[in-house]
This record gives C-alpha cells, structure tokens and sequence, in this order.
C-alpha cells in the first residue's frame, strides 16, 4: 500500500477545522454531479458527442463505482491509486465536455445549418454548460490542498482557494472546512459571473482552471445565445 507522507504542521486545538485532521467527507455529493454529467453527456444528440459516444460517460461510471467500493462512505484513504483514478475520472468528464463544446462552437462559428429549434438549441447549450460546471467543480474539489483525503488529514498548510470562512473564521462554526458543494458553488459563481467572485483562487494552477472554465462558458453562453436569437428571426 502507497500512502504520502505525515501532515508537516502542528496540529494544535486551537487550530481551524480546515487545517487539521478531521472526519473526511461523504462521496456521495461528488458521486452524484458525476452520474448528473453522465446522463447529460447522453442527452446530447450524436453529432455533438465524442464517439463512441457511450464510452466516456460508461468509464466515468465505472470509475466512480470503483472508487466507491475501494473507498467508501467517507473519502479518507490517501493511497496513491485512489487519487489518480479520480483524476482519470475528472479527466474523462471534462474530455467528453471539452469535444461537445467545440463541436457546438464550431457549428456556430462555421454558420452551418442546424436543424435543431431554437430550444432545442439552448437544450444542447445548457447541458454542455452545465457539465462544464460539474466538471470544473470536480477539478476544484481535487485540486484545493491535494485533494479531499488530503484535505481531512490536514496535509498542506497553503490553500489554492481562499473562502469567506477562512479569512473571517467568526463568519462559521469552528468545525467548518470546505466540501464538494462548496466548490460547486465556486464553479457555479464563476461560469456564471465569468471571474471569481466571494472565493478567490490563490496558486497559479486555480487561477489558470478559473480562466478557463469563465473562456469556455463565456463562448458556449454567448454562442448560443446568438445563434437562438437568430433561429428565432429566421
């Protein structure tokens, strides 16, 4: 068995819960947006699909099984495979993303005829929007201080994101730390206001997934939008 090394900060009392070891949180909120992306991935009509088109959204379900069954309940294994096969799985969520959104910025760009409604149109947008949000929401949730099993063993002492709770702890119950739907949160604000808006990312590769995320939906939104606009008129 592969595990990392110990915490290298104190782990005093007086200590905020998200910097020491606490309870590791429950996988089913991330297992949940996982299975959402999946089933909106399908919903996509085929030429907006990255074929096979039931590969991807299959392996992000057997991934998540697998975690599931190697680590389940709380998520506080720190073992080396466990992180890699979730960032496989993060990985194969946002591939099937990143190749629907282009096929769909590409159409529009190209002006080519499409036989979809303006509804239908939208349909096709916001879902690939809204994956693009569980998709990042998944990267954030992996990234910030080395992932959510490190993140309960109170590993690194540096965040990547900085919350409200963090700089006005008074704000928040003395065992508040964050977790997925925090992060979602950030990914939700951030696709939406295209910047950050109350959390604010601090490393280099935050900012650079931030950027990101706010290009890809800033050219999905603004797309479709003008392309439903001119279907409607047509």
């Amino acid at each position: 068995m592969c595990t990392m090394d110990q915490p290298p900060h104190s782990q005093g009392p007086g200590m905020p819960a998200w910097r020491r070891r606490t309870q590791g949180e429950r996988r089913w909120p991330a297992g949940l947006a996982v299975t959402t992306a999946a089933v909106l991935q399908l919903s996509l009509p085929g030429r907006l699909a990255m074929p096979p088109r039931f590969l991807l959204p299959g392996l992000e379900m057997l991934l998540l099984l697998g975690l599931t069954a190697a680590d389940p309940g709380r998520i506080d294994r720190r073992e080396m495979h466990l992180r890699a096969t979730g960032i496989v799985l993060i990985a194969a969520v946002s591939l099937a993303n990143v190749f629907s959104a282009a096929r769909l910025v590409g159409e529009l760009l190209r002006a080519e005829p499409i036989a979809d409604s303006a509804a239908r149109l939208a349909l096709n947008g916001g879902s690939i929007y809204l994956t693009n949000i569980i998709a990042f929401a998944l990267l954030y949730w992996e990234l910030d201080r080395g992932g959510p099993a490190a993140r309960t063993h109170g590993v690194e002492a540096y965040p990547d994101f900085l919350f409200p709770q963090m700089s006005s702890p008074e704000l928040a119950p003395p065992e508040w730390e964050p977790n997925f739907v925090d992060y979602l949160y950030v990914s939700f604000t951030n696709a939406t206001a295209f910047s950050p808006t109350d959390v604010l990312p601090l490393s280099r590769p935050a900012k650079a997934a931030m950027a990101l995320q706010s290009a890809v939906a800033l050219a999905t939104v603004a797309l479709v939008i003008a392309r439903a606009i001119n279907v409607l008129r047509q």
